[in-house]
């Protein structure tokens, strides 16, 4: 084998690839709407630079209504006023939970969270977050 070839997980892992992907469906059932869930997936594999993530999650959102001029803004939603109060508190929560920085204000965030989100949605928002980093560093790992 080639020293330098990338994993190949559904080879070496299927059981675990089947895993993630059920953990990917069951946390997409727990009341974040397709548009929010492809802004911050999409955020996630921008600071991850994981092309494959962007490219695939940039596609599916367009394919369910997301307009370019906002996907193309996603990477300064914080500059701009395309985003909303919620979508806003959804992404600087992906940002805390990407980048993981000791000096964030978690409290914060979850208080800002709260503001939009239930128990639940916070939750399954977190969830998320971590799911598209686990895929990140897959798709990352095969580059």
């Amino acid at each position: 084998m080639n020293p330098t070839a990338a994993p190949r997980y559904e080879q070496e892992l299927p059981d675990v690839v089947k895993a993630l992907y059920e953990a990917q469906t069951a946390v997409n059932n727990h009341g974040i709407e397709p548009q929010l869930r492809h802004l911050v997936v999409l955020r996630a594999s921008q600071i991850n630079r994981c092309g494959f993530c962007v490219q695939m999650h940039t596609r599916e959102a367009r394919e369910d209504g997301e307009t370019s001029e906002r996907l193309d803004r996603v990477i300064v939603w914080d500059q701009v006023k395309d985003f909303s109060d919620r979508e806003r508190a959804a992404l600087a929560w992906t940002e805390a939970l990407t980048v993981l920085d000791h000096h964030a204000d978690l409290g914060a965030l979850r208080a800002r969270l709260r503001e939009h989100f239930s128990e639940e949605q916070v939750a399954a928002l977190s969830a998320i977050i971590a799911m598209i980093n686990a895929w990140n560093r897959i798709g990352v790992s095969r580059h």
